[in-house]
């Protein structure tokens, strides 16, 4: 099933930046929070797509559900699936433009 632009932009929500995650920039590892349905050889394609780089490989991670209370109100706090990508030694992905 070919995707187009738009679906690998849902895709692949946002880059996560911890302190965890910095550290894993150095072995060329990158970190992203992607949409829950999305497979590994979808995240594959869509990372390689958009930032026009090579993959070398994908892990995912579900985080668990977290309980929040607002007041007398219990909820839960937002799940996203985590991928971790790791990247062929001569690509990188710039994040902030260094002047």
């Amino acid at each position: 099933m070919p995707l187009n632009q738009n679906s690998f932009i849902s895709l692949v929500k946002y880059p996560i930046l911890t302190e965890k995650t910095i550290q894993l920039l150095q072995s060329n590892q990158y970190s992203f929070a992607v949409d829950k349905s999305a497979t590994k050889t979808s995240i594959k394609a869509a990372v390689e797509e958009l930032f026009n780089v090579k993959v070398v490989s994908v892990n995912t991670s579900l985080r668990p559900l977290k309980s929040r209370r607002v007041g007398k109100f219990i909820g839960h706090k937002p799940r996203h699936k985590r991928a971790i990508v790791t990247l062929a030694p001569e690509n990188s992905i710039t994040f902030f433009e260094e002047n």
